[in-house]
């Protein structure tokens, strides 16, 4: 491998930050030599590719019940191993969208002057872009409405970089029921959302009934032994590869609402019922979610305010039949499709491979 222009991506534990950042990577790869920072047991192994040369941190999660400062701490500290991945791969520039694995990727590139790129893709920035953008020389953003919290950063709006199957159409997967009926994709992100899963289990009688089709992704540990009755019409998987396949084809999406599906909404313009993570960082989900909210194109429902009975009334509004002009549709599915027709144009991985590019050494 040749020894210049080389590449640090630090991504790392869900797919809001790994996902944008493999997008960028993917399109940067005949320029560079990449190597991507990741963190043990967390879900990089399964998603960054063998050709992207995975280095891993031994660090943890942050968690709230243990002392949080000694927490932070020991992830800082984690600078000095940062330190020596850069000097030993000759590290030219430093690519990294956000968590706290970013923290000291880029502190230790700011000790070495290497040039530091940040992608910050949800509304309201996270703790290491609210406080480490500042030391790096651009800072990326997924909406513009975020500039007004980076006022001390260097920031370009460039929206949030999808997969490349996003930019294509996709066949429907074969193992997906097949059918008339309208086909439900519920998304917990690349982790799982247990509040979903639960409302889907406790209402999947219910949505039997009513003959919907089912595709539930209920993340790395939720998987749960249902009866056979449900088989036919109801599809359960951990993860899948075919996420953009999926939300392309069918008619309403049920999720968390993190950046990247907000993005993945928007380009597909599907409509959706957004559950908003409740804890996450400055409530970020929930304002995330009221993008589509406001335009009509999703309904928002808070996770303390969501029970069976609150969903399936939420179903039956959005899929009861109406007589237009003699012929039978979804009158509420039909005008939150029609919402999401918004002019939408995701170009980011190449504005940010632009820029990426600036930085590419002479030979």
């Amino acid at each position: 491998m040749s020894k210049k222009n080389n590449l640090l991506v630090a991504a790392s534990g869900t797919g809001g930050h790994i996902f944008p950042a493999l997008a960028v990577s993917k399109s940067i790869e005949l320029d560079w030599n990449i190597y991507w920072l990741g963190i043990k047991e967390r879900l990089d192994a399964n998603f960054v590719p063998k050709k992207f040369n995975l280095i891993t941190l031994s660090i943890k999660t942050p968690k709230k019940n243990i002392l949080i400062v000694y927490q932070y701490l020991i992830i800082l500290m984690s600078t000095f191993r940062v330190l020596r991945i850069l000097k030993e791969k000759k590290i030219d520039l430093v690519f990294t969208t956000g968590g706290y694995i970013s923290a000291p990727a880029i502190i230790a590139a700011k000790i070495l002057r290497i040039p530091i790129i940040l992608h910050e893709s949800n509304l309201i920035p996270g703790m290491v872009t609210k406080y480490f953008g500042f030391l790096c020389n651009h800072v990326f953003i997924g909406f513009k409405e975020t500039n007004s919290y980076l006022k001390n950063c260097k920031t370009i709006y460039t929206g949030t970089p999808l997969r490349e199957e996003f930019h294509k159409c996709n066949p429907l997967p074969e193992w997906v029921p097949r059918g008339e009926s309208p086909l439900l994709l519920v998304i917990g992100g690349s982790q799982g959302a247990s509040a979903i899963n639960k409302i889907i289990y406790e209402s999947l009688e219910f949505l039997i009934k009513k003959r919907f089709r089912i595709v539930h992704i209920v993340g790395e540990h939720n998987l749960k032994e249902l009866y056979n009755k449900y088989s036919k019409n109801y599809v359960q998987k951990k993860f899948t590869h075919q996420i953009a396949a999926l939300i392309q084809n069918c008619d309403l999406v049920i999720s968390r609402s993190g950046a990247g599906t907000i993005n993945e909404l928007l380009i597909t313009k599907k409509p959706s019922i957004l559950i908003p993570y409740p804890y996450s960082k400055g409530n970020h989900q929930e304002l995330n979610a009221m993008i589509l909210a406001k335009i009509g194109g999703s309904i928002l429902i808070k996770e303390d305010n969501i029970s069976n009975k609150v969903f399936e009334e939420t179903i039956k509004r959005i899929f009861t039949l109406k007589n237009k002009n003699g012929k039978y549709t979804y009158q509420i599915l039909d005008l939150m499709k029609k919402n999401m027709e918004i002019n939408y144009k995701n170009k980011s991985r190449n504005e940010i491979k632009k820029v990426i590019n600036y930085f590419l050494k002479e030979l």
